[in-house]
């Protein structure tokens, strides 16, 4: 995988708590970066100051916040990374999101949300970018993120493990409100314009739909990859009677 610059405060500052494998971290003189600078010198990151203007030359204009570090490499985890966590699992599967900002939002949202891992296609998806990075605010460097070459061969291993799939489908007659979600499971997201793909849907154990109220009849992806998450955090935080 090509290297790219990880871009604004928050995403540089994860990537290096994060301790992925980094290059250069180029910084223009300003306040509120000492912070950045401790962690460069821990990791022993050469630091280079520059000009805004120069940052913005490098960076397409993009909102960089005066600082630009090197990322050698997207660190892609392995599929049993995902199941690393404590308690029931809970993983997003995406099928086909290609908007980075997308991506970027659902890998903060499952993150903050207790989500142990996102898996994502090689192909005919958007994979972890500089775009994504800033989107996700850093989170991408603090959640493990498959890349695999089958989705629906995935869910299939997936399944051995005594893992069930919910699938978000805006036609589908059960809410998502209406299922339990408390044992281990992985929420399947389809792509911004066609859905779930048929042969992923299949392998889908549950079919679910969020309810709309209004004359809009669908949600953004990543806000309802989120509605969809946080439903299962109320479930399993605040419904439980023993608790």
């Amino acid at each position: 995988m090509e290297g790219f610059w990880v871009y604004g405060l928050n995403p540089v500052r994860e990537a290096l708590r994060a301790g992925v494998p980094v290059g250069r971290l180029l910084l223009a003189r300003q306040k509120g970066v000492e912070e950045i600078l401790e962690l460069a010198e821990r990791r022993g990151v050469r630091v280079e100051v520059v000009e805004r203007s120069e940052l913005s030359s490098l960076l397409s204009g993009v909102p960089h916040q005066g600082v630009a570090l090197w990322l050698e490499a997207f660190p892609y985890a392995d599929l049993e990374d995902v199941l690393e966590g404590e308690g029931e699992p809970i993983i997003v599967i995406l099928d086909g999101i290609e908007d980075p900002r997308n991506l970027g939002a659902i890998v903060r949202t499952a993150e903050a949300s207790g989500v142990w891992g996102v898996i994502i296609p090689k192909r005919r998806a958007v994979g972890v970018t500089a775009v994504v990075a800033k989107a996700s605010a850093g989170a991408v460097f603090h959640l493990p993120i498959v890349r695999v070459s089958n989705i629906a061969q995935t869910i299939r291993k997936l399944k051995q493990r005594g893992i069930w799939f919910v699938g978000a489908e805006a036609e589908a007659r059960e809410s998502i409100y209406d299922l339990d979600l408390r044992g281990p499971l992985a929420l399947v997201i389809g792509s911004e314009g066609r859905g779930i793909r048929p042969l992923v849907r299949r392998e889908c154990d549950f079919l679910v739909s969020i309810p709309m109220k209004g004359r809009i009849n669908s949600l953004n992806a990543s806000v309802a990859a989120a509605v969809l998450m946080y439903e299962v955090l109320r479930q399993r935080e605040f419904s439980n009677p023993g608790r």
